[in-house]
């Protein structure tokens, strides 16, 4: 059993969606980042940045895996899934751009267009303009390649669709980006991905273009 200690963000549905399809069964234990329970020294124990989503593998010595990037790896490596030995080079540098470009710029973007509008017209302009050179980016990618890492479903993309999954927030026009359009709506007809995004069983359906 897999407890999945997380909220309802990108990050957090990264997890559920790969646990919805390797098929390993969970539990979610919800973390209320907004009464800041992140920062409660039970759960800085085994998250030391008091960051979700953080897994614990009941089925591994209470092994307890924080960053969601790591722990992808590691639900893949567990289940032999979606990280194919002789892909990882290519899965691994579209993994690390999802860790250190596309999640932490549009999470930016979220902070000073989406929650915080109108506090810092420098802000909300830098990162709305790195945003879109985002969806330009991968819009290119996706234009020579079926997936990001390439032919095949990997858990690069698995990291990088539930941060375009939040377009309404972006004010960009996914549908401007045809190839993006394209992997993400391929994405979402996903059984697993349709699962994963709705973990908290509140009805949330995927966002159209």
């Amino acid at each position: 059993m897999i407890e999945l200690l997380t909220a309802d963000t990108p990050n957090g549905k990264k997890i559920s969606i790969m646990l919805e399809e390797v098929g390993l069964k969970y539990k979610v234990k919800k973390i209320n980042i907004f009464k800041d329970e992140q920062f409660k020294p039970e759960f800085r124990k085994i998250s030391p940045f008091s960051k979700i989503p953080v897994i614990i593998d009941h089925d591994n010595n209470e092994e307890a895996i924080f960053e969601s990037g790591a722990i992808l790896i590691y639900l893949a490596e567990k289940t032999n899934r979606f990280y194919d030995k002789k892909e990882r080079l290519k899965i691994n540098q579209w993994l690390m751009i999802q860790m250190a470009i596309v999640g932490p710029f549009i999470g930016q973007h979220h902070q000073f267009h989406h929650y915080n509008p109108g506090k810092s017209k420098f802000g909300e302009d830098r990162y709305f303009k790195i945003a879109k050179t985002i969806y330009k980016d991968l819009d290119e990618r996706l234009g020579n390649s079926e997936y990001l890492a390439g032919k095949n479903y990997t858990i690069a993309d698995i990291a990088t669709w539930p941060w375009i999954a939040r377009h309404e927030w972006h004010d960009i026009g996914l549908k401007n980006y045809n190839n993006l359009t394209r992997w993400y709506l391929e994405i979402s007809k996903r059984e697993a991905v349709i699962k994963g995004f709705d973990f908290m069983d509140r009805g949330e359906v995927i966002p159209k273009p």
